[in-house]
């Protein structure tokens, strides 16, 4: 059967909107969303806020794959036939968050070719920043690795202008998704101060001249 191409259907509407198969999730600043090892049943939209991604390995260890924001899916591993959740995902703060059934997932991909154009190039664009993630941790220091993190939540390279402000976020996250330690952290954090590449002044404030530190050889 061919796919529908309804000039009525708008995604953003869609994604906006409780319906067959779609609930919206109002949760709290640490919620959990799923948790590791869940059903991996549905697929999750955000709205409004931030989600944390994490993995803990057989040892205990936990690592924080992802700060997801506004506009962003996750838990699409159940599409590729993924029956058990590979992580865990937690509300960083007050957050609007639309949970998608699998099967109505794929049923909207089938009929609607808009939003199908919509999910495919959220794909295509985590997948380029899985692979980056990976180059970076492979061969950058964790200072780098830092300054690269704090860069992408400010959104530089990204359009639009970045955002004048980060979210609050702990050291212990950060040392999470750098791969290093707390004490590393802190001390690689009051040294791009002192250089003025970060600023705090009712929020934390990042310059582009933080790109100097992943520049620089």
């Amino acid at each position: 059967m061919a796919r529908k191409r309804s000039t009525l259907f708008n995604p953003t509407i869609f994604l906006t909107k409780v319906g067959s198969g779609k609930t919206i999730l109002n949760s709290r600043k640490k919620d959990v969303l799923f948790s590791q090892g869940d059903t991996a049943d549905a697929v999750f939209y955000i709205q409004e806020g931030k989600v944390k991604l994490t993995v803990v390995s057989t040892k205990g260890k936990e690592a924080v794959v992802a700060i997801l924001k506004r506009t962003d899916f996750f838990g699409e591993g159940c599409l590729a036939g993924q029956p058990l959740r590979m992580g865990s995902a937690t509300a960083l703060d007050a957050s609007t968050i639309v949970r998608i059934d699998k099967t109505s997932m794929i049923r909207v991909l089938h009929d609607e070719s808009a939003f199908s154009e919509l999910f495919m190039s959220h794909l295509l664009s985590r997948n380029a920043r899985i692979e980056a993630d990976l180059v970076d941790q492979l061969f950058n220091s964790s200072e780098k690795r830092l300054a690269r993190v704090l860069l992408l939540m400010a959104h530089f390279g990204k359009e639009g202008k970045p955002e004048p402000v980060i979210a609050k976020i702990s050291q212990e996250t950060l040392a999470e998704m750098v791969g290093t330690t707390r004490s590393r952290i802190s001390f690689f954090m009051n040294k791009f101060r002192k250089l003025g590449f970060i600023e705090y002044n009712g929020g934390m404030h990042v310059h582009s001249s933080l790109l100097n530190i992943i520049l620089h050889d």
